[in-house]
């Protein structure tokens, strides 16, 4: 799960009560889908600074509320307004995620590019926009032996 350590970063989820959040704002339908569909309680994610002098993965955190309405999607006051969702039918959805791990080090991108062993990891593919994607659990365990 990628965010701008400006907007809300591994420090800003280690410092909320319970260290716990949702995970709001996402407003790609591809990662929605993901966030709906495919993340249960239990599942561990890597937390990932993007848009920043050294974007790479610097924790873990772990989903411990499944998806449900993004009810930021419903307030006129908030960036992330959709005039189009309704609480009777959300277009946009979150996860709750809680801190589990700082790692000892950033694992960069640059880094993370050069081993063939995450060649198929969707993150160091060109173009990949993404805030969440998939993980392999061969990619992650690679990941993890890098720290």
């Amino acid at each position: 799960m990628k965010s701008e350590p400006n907007e809300f970063g591994i420090d800003d989820l280690i410092n909320k009560s319970g260290q716990t959040e949702h995970w709001d704002g996402v407003r790609n339908y591809q990662a929605r889908n993901m966030m709906r569909d495919q993340m249960k309680c239990g599942d561990r994610v890597f937390f990932y600074h993007s848009n920043c002098d050294e974007p790479g993965i610097v924790g873990i955190a772990e989903v411990v509320r499944e998806g449900y309405p993004d009810f930021l999607a419903f307030d006129p006051a908030d960036k992330h307004f959709d005039p189009k969702s309704k609480p009777e039918q959300p277009r946009w959805f979150m996860v709750d995620v809680k801190f589990v791990k700082k790692l000892t080090r950033t694992l960069t991108l640059k880094e993370l590019k050069q081993h063939a062993e995450l060649q198929d990891l969707a993150l160091v593919r060109r173009g990949n926009r993404l805030s969440i994607m998939p993980v392999s659990e061969p990619q992650w365990d690679f990941i993890l032996s890098l720290e």
